[in-house]
């Protein structure tokens, strides 16, 4: 439970510019005629093996690229090409079949990978959702072994695909637990950018977790890289001792103990998919 303190909290935020439609310019929206596509319409390969719950459309670019794909007994490495729903696809020898979507939210707790493909990982967060279902499911992102918290788990790749693009901009929020005080100073630098291997990464907020305990902050942030949080402090001298993701796309842990999971809500996909959680 988080600790509540009297007294002035201070946020560091971006500057967001003004977008103001001027008066007279809305815009009307009528219901028009849906046309639907036929179920048996032909798909991208890679959207076929995402909707298998392999992978996440980007993941199966390079699946194919490496050869691991065939379709009808055939080695395929042409990432343009479709298939229907006669064509028999294979990852590794194994009989792809798209699925019922899962989505399931799960608290992670410390000491599990974030991962499907390494065989020599001990413990990983699937073994924690195992009696969810029977599909062939994966994590959205990744949360290092030692980051607890928010973590989705589906076997929708398109939806995956969009959470984790840099474009879509999911909103990621942590509490972090540092080895000493955090400055103003610093956390003014951490909104403006901190220049990391990959380029200049910035928080779109930052403020003190704890109006008393200046070593706990909380940072809001639109960025995906890998361990980028630890890698922020890292580069500022600071140490993380703890990490917890409390909110992924606007979803939260509430009610939800360490190391539990919980279906979505029908809610919650949908707002999810329409890039309404942000």
């Amino acid at each position: 439970m988080e600790k509540k303190t009297a007294g002035p909290r201070r946020e560091f935020r971006k500057r967001k510019e003004s977008h103001d439609a001027p008066a007279g310019s809305r815009k009307e929206f009528r219901k028009g005629k849906v046309t639907r596509k036929p179920e048996a319409e032909p798909v991208r390969l890679n959207k076929y093996i995402a909707n298998s719950g392999v992978c996440a459309r980007r993941e199966a670019d390079e699946l194919i690229k490496m050869g691991y794909i065939t379709v009808n007994g055939k080695k395929v490495t042409d990432m343009g090409i479709k298939v229907g729903p006669s064509d028999i696809v294979e990852y590794r020898g194994k009989k792809l079949v798209p699925g019922k979507k899962v989505y399931i939210l799960l608290n992670k707790p410390k000491g599990y990978m974030t991962t499907v493909k390494d065989p020599h990982a001990e413990n990983t967060v699937l073994d924690l959702v195992k009696d969810a279902t029977t599909e062939r499911i994966y994590p959205v992102g990744r949360l290092d072994k030692a980051t607890t918290g928010v973590l989705l788990i589906t076997n929708d790749g398109d939806l995956a695909g969009k959470l984790t693009h840099p474009s879509y901009g999911a909103r990621k929020v942590y509490h972090v637990f540092l080895d000493r005080d955090v400055t103003r100073h610093d956390m003014e630098t951490i909104v403006e950018g901190v220049d990391l291997e990959e380029g200049r990464v910035s928080a779109d907020a930052i403020s003190y977790a704890d109006t008393e305990d200046h070593t706990q902050v909380g940072i809001e942030l639109h960025s995906g890289q890998n361990r980028v949080v630890r890698r922020i402090f890292e580069k500022l001298g600071y140490k993380v001792r703890k990490l917890d993701r409390v909110s992924f796309a606007g979803l939260t842990k509430k009610n939800l103990q360490r190391g539990h999971w919980r279906q979505l809500t029908a809610k919650e996909i949908s707002m999810l998919k329409r890039g309404i959680y942000k």
